[in-house]
């Protein structure tokens, strides 16, 4: 056996948390680097910015970067750590935007800008740092890096677009569902897998196939997200529950659920969603425990992640696939965490899941 396939023997059996302990140095770095950029930004927008960065949490956009670029952990490749802020500060902005639209009172188990500053002041610091983002990732000597941001920001924005034209849309399908998760969530994954392997100068089908494991796994995670806006635990998953339903946004768990509901049911459900009646939400999560939504959803999550792990399969012999597979795993786990009675999993730096 190779020094290089005993290594990627050695990754598969790492366990989520060993996994993360891996990617200290290179966090240790990326935080470094987003410090280091709060001198750039005018004195009053700084504490803002600041306090943005405090409860950024479980970054796994720049996990991807780092596992898809990976060289070993202790090769820290400048270049990647500035992509992965790029991409931090991309999605930092789209959180501070979130918020907003959501009225969400709590990010990470703190008080969201929103809430802290005021929605007004909140709308020019997610402003702030998407240009800030844009800003790092034009230093780069070549261009691509600019145009791939920028492209997935508009794509990004697109998708939250998207969605707010259609909160209270009962007429909208999967496709629509699908398509605005690709946009909003999936787009960040994939340009994160994009960047890290295209700039440790890996091979062209390699990086071809780690952009499209991204966008598989930021399907995924959505979908995950978005049952546990029904499924979680406040204090286990740090943020507001129920703000789909409340804010009108038709998501997969809703959609399982339309098509379970006798007609009357649904359409006291459908009055909800279009904002004409107040969200009796404790009421949909029982129905949705009743009539099996719950495991409806998760297959839908499964098949992404093993869409996924098929795509990487071929590059098992590289060692940043093995790493990005692990991945799979720790999503999985999180999943099983929202059952009833699931157990959650500590797991070091990602403690609160991806």
């Amino acid at each position: 056996m190779t020094a290089r396939n005993a290594r990627t023997a050695d990754t598969l059996r790492l366990g989520v948390g060993e996994l993360f302990v891996r990617l200290q140095p290179h966090m240790h770095e990326l935080d470094g680097f987003l410090r280091s950029q709060l001198a750039s930004f005018e004195p009053e927008v700084r504490g803002l910015v600041e306090y943005c960065l405090d409860v950024s949490g479980k970054r796994i956009r720049p996990a991807l970067v780092f596992f898809s670029g990976w060289r070993g952990p202790d090769q820290v490749m400048p270049a990647l750590v500035r992509a992965a802020a790029v991409v931090e500060m991309v999605h930092l902005a789209t959180l501070v935007h979130d918020d907003i639209m959501d009225c969400a009172e709590l990010r990470r188990n703190r008080p969201t800008a929103a809430r802290r500053y005021g929605s007004d002041a909140a709308v020019l610091l997610g402003d702030a740092l998407l240009a800030h983002a844009v800003h790092i990732a034009a230093q780069f000597p070549s261009t691509e890096v600019c145009r791939v941001v920028s492209d997935a920001t508009r794509r990004v924005c697109a998708g939250e677009i998207a969605q707010t034209f259609r909160r209270g849309d009962t007429s909208i399908t999967l496709a629509d569902y699908r398509r605005i998760i690709d946009l909003k969530t999936a787009e960040l994954f994939r340009i994160s897998c994009l960047l890290g392997s295209r700039l440790a100068g890996l091979d062209d089908g390699y990086v071809a196939a780690a952009t499209e494991f991204g966008r598989r796994l930021g399907i995924a995670y959505q979908i995950y997200d978005d049952l546990a806006d029904f499924f979680g635990e406040e204090k286990r998953i740090g943020k507001t529950l129920g703000t789909d339903l409340a804010g009108g946004k038709v998501t997969l768990p809703l959609l399982a659920l339309l098509q379970k509901l006798p007609a009357a049911e649904q359409a006291e459900l459908l009055e909800e969603i279009r904002e004409c009646r107040t969200p009796q939400f404790e009421r949909r999560r029982a129905q949705m425990h009743a009539r099996g939504v719950f495991a409806e959803v998760v297959e839908n999550i499964h098949a992404e992640l093993e869409a996924g792990a098929a795509i990487l399969a071929p590059w098992a012999h590289l060692e940043p696939a093995p790493l990005l597979g692990q991945l799979i795993e720790l999503l999985r786990e999180q999943v099983d965490a929202l059952k009833p009675g699931g157990a959650f999993q500590e797991s070091g730096c990602v403690s609160n899941g991806l």
